[in-house]
């Protein structure tokens, strides 16, 4: 992989900033159903830094393969912050990876209310600093997403990656990691 262009898309530019970090990757996915994976993945030497996809579209599998607590899913529902930063952190945490990006919604076209309308996302990202640096963090955005369910989910898919690209630059800047 050469030099990052601005004009690539994000998934070419998470892998390049991955491998020259070597650093590795775990997705946890809901409504996008593996498809941030698979973007990671188009990617040729993807293997170099994708660990594994979670695929956990179900309550029971996001607290069985992520260790999502009840508590959590009873109190927040299955789409929220608190639950995409789970999903992320059981990503990271059960793959042992050092990023686990994550994202939870409604994509439609039922299944939304007044609350958490058709087309609410989240998306969640977890890093693993090295231990006793105290700079590991989990964190998630809120999206609000119009279209029909492909359009939904192509733009979580969109946002998931862009949220895990800012956020290794971000982590890099500080470090003093050139991009």
């Amino acid at each position: 992989m050469a030099g990052h262009d601005a004009d690539d898309p994000p998934e070419v530019a998470v892998g390049e900033a991955l491998a020259k970090r070597g650093e590795t990757l775990a997705t946890a996915e809901s409504l996008t159903g593996g498809r941030i994976g698979s973007r990671i993945t188009d990617v040729p030497g993807a293997s170099r830094y994708f660990d594994r996809g979670f695929v956990t579209y179900a309550y029971d599998a996001k607290r069985a393969e992520l260790g999502v607590d009840r508590e959590t899913l009873d109190a927040h529902g299955a789409v929220s912050a608190p639950v995409a930063r789970r999903m992320a952190a059981g990503a990271r945490d059960r793959a042992d990876t050092t990023w686990g990006v994550s994202a939870t919604g409604i994509a439609g076209p039922g299944g939304g209310d007044r609350d958490k309308p058709v087309g609410l996302v989240y998306v969640g990202v977890a890093y693993a600093a090295p231990w006793g640096s105290e700079e590991s963090f989990t964190r998630s955005e809120r999206y609000l997403l119009d279209g029909d369910r492909d359009a939904v989910k192509a733009g979580s898919v969109d946002r998931a990656l862009t949220e895990l690209l800012a956020s290794i630059r971000t982590v890099s800047e500080a470090s003093g990691t050139e991009r």
